[in-house]
């Protein structure tokens, strides 16, 4: 028996993840992620649910960097004592 099954055998019943609640959160997953709850079927691969979720994640990053460089451009054309910049500056806290 190799160390990696002798290991996984060694914990509590309590830790392991049954496969209904596995296969219950990618149905979960697939209903957050835009791609995919838009589809017709119901039938999509768990592999499938989570590339699609990684790939969406790295979208919103892609997104919030974007927003963030915009942000940031906005912020340096404002004049710091400006009430726009004072109230941009305390929503941002």
């Amino acid at each position: 028996m190799s160390s990696r099954r002798s290991r996984s055998g060694q914990t509590s019943g309590a830790s392991r993840i049954s496969d209904e609640q596995i296969s219950d959160l990618v149905s979960k997953l697939q209903q957050l992620i835009p791609e995919l709850r838009a589809r017709r079927s119901n039938k999509v691969s768990a592999s499938r649910v989570l590339q699609e979720t990684c790939d969406y994640i790295r979208s919103l990053h892609r997104e919030v960097d974007d927003l963030s460089d915009r942000l940031a451009e906005l912020l340096a054309s404002i004049d710091d004592t400006s009430a726009e910049a004072a109230i941009i500056r305390s929503l941002l806290m």
